[in-house]
């Protein structure tokens, strides 16, 4: 009877020597990266609680711009004594997460890392730093583009009344908006997840491509507060861009792929 060999992985592909970690273990692993994460972002909210006013300042700039523009006042209003304190304790502890954000996405990476193998984990440098670079990208483009040109159709439509804007409701509509192109901007890096543990390949990410397009169209559609095409077409463009990055990213690292440039450097 024929000697049946087993299957050994090649060298780039074994694992950490450590022991398989048992569902209770994943849960205190867990637990750990979560105390760990929420002690940096209070760390982070002390930090910016000085700072509070100076950050809302940057953040009414584009309100104060379009207000401006249209011949209005340049003031926002509040309806409650405790508004103002309340907000700037939002602010200070947005600002804290975002302060304390590679450390969080340092924990992120800890929990995870265990279940990649050896040579996947030298992904963490560029991990974080496309992590945090393409939110950035998502916040900056919202802040210079596409809010400044919502508030403009927004309040220019209505000049003929007088605003009464609420600090707290343009807070949190420049949150939404601000921190949802942040977030959609990361699409490459769910991809890139998604296509290293095999969920998805740039072959089927092609062929769906004209629905996937239709899907962030109707997305588009639903967080931009404007009703006009240009705003919402300028919201979609790059999440069309970011989808067709994110195909090349599905290629390079779908287990496949790897494998068949494996095979290519070996001949």
């Amino acid at each position: 009877m024929p000697e049946i060999a087993a299957e050994v992985p090649p060298a780039d592909q074994s694992r950490d020597a450590m022991p398989a970690m048992s569902f209770l273990e994943h849960l205190e692993e867990l637990r750990k990266r979560l105390v760990y994460s929420i002690i940096a972002a209070v760390g982070g909210f002390f930090v910016c609680w000085g700072y509070a006013e100076n950050i809302y300042a940057l953040m009414q700039r584009p309100i104060m711009e379009a207000l401006k523009k249209n011949g209005m006042p340049e003031k926002l209003v509040y309806l409650n004594p405790t508004e103002p304190f309340n907000l700037y304790l939002k602010i200070g502890f947005m600002a804290g997460i975002f302060v304390a954000s590679p450390f969080i996405l340092y924990q992120l990476w800890m929990f995870i890392s265990p279940g990649l193998y050896r040579h996947e984990k030298r992904y963490v440098l560029p991990f974080m730093v496309s992590t945090i670079s393409l939110f950035l990208a998502g916040g900056l483009f919202g802040y210079t583009m596409v809010y400044p040109a919502a508030l403009d159709f927004l309040i220019g439509y209505g000049h003929q009344f007088q605003p009464m804007i609420t600090i707290g409701e343009y807070t949190d509509l420049f949150l939404t908006i601000i921190l949802g192109l942040g977030v959609v901007f990361e699409m490459p890096i769910l991809v890139f997840f998604l296509a290293l543990m095999g969920v998805v390949t740039a072959g089927w990410m092609w062929r769906n491509i004209r629905y996937s397009i239709l899907v962030i169209f109707v997305i588009a559609a639903i967080l931009t507060p404007t009703t006009d095409i240009l705003n919402m077409c300028l919201f979609a463009a790059p999440m069309v861009a970011l989808y067709i990055l994110s195909i090349g990213v599905a290629w390079l690292v779908h287990p496949k792929q790897r494998k068949a440039r494996r095979e290519r450097k070996g001949e």
